[in-house]
């Protein structure tokens, strides 16, 4: 059984399928290792330039000590010691209001390009009372000491502070660098005058900030009303964290989106007020938990991330999971040709046409690192057809079956482009192109004797029964 030649060229098929699926395999190492690539050049642009941005406050902390003496010991080893309390005071803006634009910026290194951007913001905020900066004593007679009030703003990353203007009513205060605050350290300062503690009637500050980033900007809800509007002229952009926006516009030449927050809505005063960290994927060490903290460890915030949607090497990472696919339909159309036209296709043949279909991918993720990925789509896919289709001409016997054949493939290519397009669609697209196929080679194959291949002989065409006619009537002579 297993010498006959149907088995024999079966198994050789096999063999020739593991051997391209290894070579699909290689091809896959290469996309995942220029991926690895990109991402190392976004880490070393955001070394050089900045990283993902963060802004958190305007807010007014204070640092306090409280301390008392205490009576410890017994008899002769009775004396007095001191005791002290730290902690910090905070006040909350009652109003905070952001309207930033952030103008787009590509970096490169190599073949390998980063989005950054110029973030310009206005920052406004409003306290009502600032009683909650009044330190309250926790020991009978007992001494407090306060620092003097500070307004804070945070950022991911200071190194992308360009310039800042800071203005308190209608005076203009000097900003410093850094926080003074144990847990977000990172950002500016300015340093308030003793009179505003425990002010009954507030106080509004404004903040014109220029601030430069990679990849993704975040901001935490810090008010008890907190209305943020973000423009830029980037299209692609992706929402994330806590809140969407409430109101948002995405249009080829930009996007623009708003959010309306309450401190009803949001734990954010309470989770900062807390020294809670801010979870945006940041290495772990800094002012911002690491991708593998919980959502109860993390400070309420919401994002935007300035992504590219046609990254060359994440579309052909999609791109090559195709491959199986590809080979599998262009084997079964061979073989249809090989079964229909009574043909011989050597193994070998399979192999070179396999081959064939293999470098598409590696044409696709070289050409797209120098252009853009629909001419290098279209480049590799024209390239691999006309090759396919000559060979196809001289290895089916002539240009009427190899031409048909280059069709097919050219058809799985453009298919293959629409696949690649789609995200929420995909999966039904594809289901039904294969079961398409699936029709059509169950349709082709209708009247196929497949015992008659396994025997070895020439596959008989099945034919309908003779039709019995009547037999005339017979007449008797009068």
């Amino acid at each position: 059984m297993f010498k006959h030649p149907l088995f024999t060229k079966l198994a050789a098929l096999t063999a020739i399928t593991v051997l391209l699926l290894f070579g699909l395999g290689l091809i896959e190492d290469v996309v995942r290792d220029r991926l690895r690539y990109r991402s190392i050049t976004a880490q070393n642009v955001a070394e050089s330039l900045a990283g993902p941005q963060t802004l958190m406050g305007p807010m007014i902390h204070s640092a306090c000590v409280e301390s008392w003496d205490e009576e410890v010991g017994k008899g002769d080893e009775r004396r007095m010691v001191e005791r002290r309390r730290e902690f910090i005071l905070t006040a909350m803006p009652e109003q905070l209001k952001l309207t930033t634009g952030a103008a787009m910026e590509e970096r490169a290194r190599g073949l390998h390009k980063v989005n950054t951007y110029n973030l310009k913001a206005n920052v406004t905020a409003q306290w009502g009372s600032l009683a909650s900066l009044l330190p309250q004593s926790s020991m009978k007679n007992s001494r407090m000491h306060c620092g003097a009030p500070i307004v804070m703003m945070a950022v991911g990353d200071a190194r992308g502070i360009r310039t800042t203007q800071f203005t308190m009513g209608s005076q203009a205060l000097a900003l410093k660098p850094g926080t003074f605050h144990p847990t977000y350290s990172r950002g500016l300062h300015a340093v308030l005058p003793e009179s505003v503690r425990g002010k009954a009637d507030g106080l509004t500050a404004t903040l014109d900030l220029e601030l430069v980033g990679t990849e993704r900007l975040a901001i935490v809800p810090l008010g008890g009303n907190t209305e943020v509007l973000m423009t830029s002229s980037w299209p692609h952009p992706s929402f994330a964290g806590r809140f969407l926006p409430s109101e948002r516009e995405v249009k080829k030449s930009g996007f623009s989106a708003q959010w309306r927050l309450s401190s009803l809505a949001t734990t954010a005063q309470a989770d900062i007020a807390s020294g809670k960290r801010i979870c945006l994927g940041a290495d772990e060490g800094s002012d911002y938990a690491h991708s593998g903290a919980t959502p109860g460890d993390c400070a309420d915030s919401f994002s935007v991330a300035f992504i590219d949607p046609v990254n060359p090497y994440s579309l052909s990472d999609r791109a090559t999971k195709y491959g199986v696919l590809f080979i599998a339909l262009t084997f079964v159309a061979v073989g249809l040709f090989e079964l229909m036209k009574k043909l011989r296709v050597h193994p070998v043949q399979y192999l070179l046409v396999g081959s064939a279909l293999c470098s598409f991918f590696l044409l696709l993720v070289s050409l797209s690192e120098h252009l853009p990925f629909g001419i290098s789509y279209a480049v590799a896919a024209s390239a691999c057809v006309l090759l396919l289709a000559y060979y196809a001409s001289h290895m089916l016997g002539g240009l009427t079956r190899g031409v048909p054949l280059g069709a097919g493939i050219a058809l799985l290519y453009g298919l293959l482009y629409v696949l690649l397009q789609l995200e929420q669609t995909a999966l039904v697209v594809g289901a039904i192109a294969l079961f398409l196929v699936l029709a059509a080679v169950m349709v082709l194959t209708r009247k196929v004797n497949w015992y008659g291949l396994s025997q070895g002989g020439t596959p008989p065409r099945p034919t309908m029964p003779p039709v019995q006619r009547p037999a005339a009537p017979r007449t008797e002579a009068a």
